[in-house]
């Protein structure tokens, strides 16, 4: 009998996977809402932000409904459409840590080595996420852009590939639909204040001040997704 390859699974996945299951058993049916996030977390003896990323992915799948200020609320059965969500390498805070270590790092360096024609290019796509606020769209497209160069004035190949494999991640169906739940001018507008003091810094090839400001800058958005939903309305 031939042997199949073992999938690490990761930890959001079995989450789901408990959930699913209950509401598969009529456990929590139709129209039920399950117990808030906090309890669950200490039922399943796991973080809140695990619990926020499996109940994400089931949202995504059409099992449930965030609705926030309310509660998480079962869908009936014929609303699970697709379980692609599931599929996702990691999950949207996990993401934000692995951004965390190395985009810090590709700051510090870009700083060290960005030649005057990185550093506008850098320049360029922060101004061109400001002109899409100004006309009322969300800036996503641009901020992946301001990542990138920042990648791309390292000279370092390997970082480049890396960053688009971690934005890739974070344009996936989980980390936007977390997203779904926070997104408000106010958040873009802080987020570009932070991109702007990233910018500051490389341009003055101050490795060490890029460094913190891009880390203050993802430790920012780990807090703001981390924000309660029963705060949120």
């Amino acid at each position: 009998m031939p042997f199949h390859s073992i999938e690490p699974r990761r930890l959001y996945r079995q989450i789901a996977d408990q959930i699913r299951g209950l509401i598969k058993s009529g456990e929590f049916p139709a129209g039920s809402r399950l117990p808030p996030e906090r309890d669950l977390a200490k039922q399943l003896g796991v973080s809140r932000p695990s619990v926020r990323e499996a109940l994400i992915a089931l949202e995504v799948e059409g099992m449930v409904e965030v609705r926030i200020g309310s509660g998480i609320y079962v869908l009936g059965g014929s609303a699970a459409h697709s379980t692609n969500g599931l599929d996702a390498a990691a999950g949207p805070f996990e993401l934000l840590r692995a951004r965390h270590v190395i985009e810090s790092e590709c700051a510090a360096l870009a700083a060290k080595s960005a030649k005057k024609t990185q550093v506008g290019a850098i320049e360029d796509a922060l101004a061109e996420m400001e002109r899409d606020m100004a006309d009322g769209r969300q800036p996503l497209s641009a901020d992946r852009v301001f990542h990138l160069r920042i990648a791309e004035a390292t000279g370092n190949g390997a970082l480049v590939a890396v960053v688009k494999m971690l934005w890739d991640e974070r344009m996936g169906p989980l980390y936007k639909q977390l997203e779904h739940h926070y997104d408000t001018p106010d958040i873009w507008h802080a987020a570009i204040a932070e991109h702007r003091a990233v910018l500051k810094a490389i341009a003055a090839h101050d490795g060490t001040l890029a460094r913190a400001m891009m880390q203050r800058h993802l430790n920012q958005a780990y807090k703001r997704f981390s924000k309660g939903w029963d705060t949120i309305h």
